[in-house]
């Protein structure tokens, strides 16, 4: 952690941040890192999915996951969520997320579209 500015008087420095609320930044920070790991988990996972499903290298899944997001409207770990619903409850990929999968995969990986899961 770094020193607070202090003038000679030994008191803290009007601008500096009180240690309440540095305390406050660091706990929101973690949690937002939490949330990242768990998130890229998340994607992690149904890229493999991907993988398996198409055959395709972890590079050509995240491009389609990410292609699909972008198509569908819909955040990256979203799509991420819907695509293990399925793969793990059978869960149905909502119609405008399982559209953009299908397209996604016809872009980056031609005969990959005949194991598309079903919506």
């Amino acid at each position: 952690m770094t020193s607070q500015p202090r003038p000679h008087n030994g008191k803290h420095h009007p601008q500096a941040p009180s240690r309440d609320q540095q305390v406050a930044r660091l706990e929101q920070e973690t949690a937002q890192l939490r949330q990242a790991v768990d998130s890229h988990a998340t994607v992690d996972q149904a890229i493999g999915v991907l993988i398996c499903l198409h055959q395709i290298s972890a590079d050509t899944g995240f491009t389609v996951l990410r292609v699909t997001s972008q198509l569908a409207n819909t955040k990256l770990h979203t799509v991420a969520e819907a695509i293990l619903a399925w793969a793990q409850n059978h869960h149905p990929l909502p119609a405008p997320i399982k559209e953009a999968l299908d397209e996604a995969l016809g872009l980056h990986h031609p005969a990959g579209t005949q194991d598309t899961p079903d919506g």
